[in-house]
């Protein structure tokens, strides 16, 4: 895996603990228990379905706990506090999207983190890159596949 360190949120690290404990008790003995059927369903091994699909499942379960455990092995935790001038890892952004009437709020986080449906980018992500570093009333440029967007920063919090 990598070395690198895993930046995350204190609320991250619980949620990637939550995950690596569910993966760890249920999802492992709920495999072994799909696998444990298809062995009983008897047949050929190499022509049973169930069986097969209960082992990719059971690869799949394997490869996110060593994931996991990798990102926790690596962990380093963001800490923010105070008044922010610049946006760094871990600040809440508040941008306004030229020529749209509403505001957006992006929390940076690191990649294992991210999750864009919740307001999480990632500070590696084209938009988290264009927002380090910059301050309130700045504009950034975000190459998106359509052309680029231009955002201006309205808050940091």
């Amino acid at each position: 895996m990598s070395d690198q360190p895993q930046y995350l949120t204190r609320d991250g690290l619980k949620e990637l603990e939550e995950r690596l404990d569910f993966y760890r008790s249920v999802r492992r003995a709920q495999v072994a228990d799909r696998l444990h059927q298809a062995l009983e369903e008897g047949g050929e091994l190499t022509e049973n379905a169930e069986y097969e699909d209960a082992k990719n499942e059971q690869a799949f379960v394997e490869g996110e706990i060593m994931r996991l455990e990798d990102i926790l092995n690596h962990a380093q935790i963001i800490e923010t506090s105070g008044k922010l001038d610049t946006i760094v890892l871990g600040a809440k952004v508040t941008v306004k999207e030229k020529g749209q009437k509403g505001t957006e709020t992006f929390y940076l986080v690191g990649p294992a983190e991210a999750n864009p449906k919740d307001g999480k980018i990632s500070h590696h992500s084209p938009m988290g890159k264009a927002l380090m570093g910059k301050k309130v009333g700045e504009a950034v440029t975000v190459k998106a596949p359509d052309g680029n967007i231009v955002f201006e920063i309205k808050k940091i919090g």
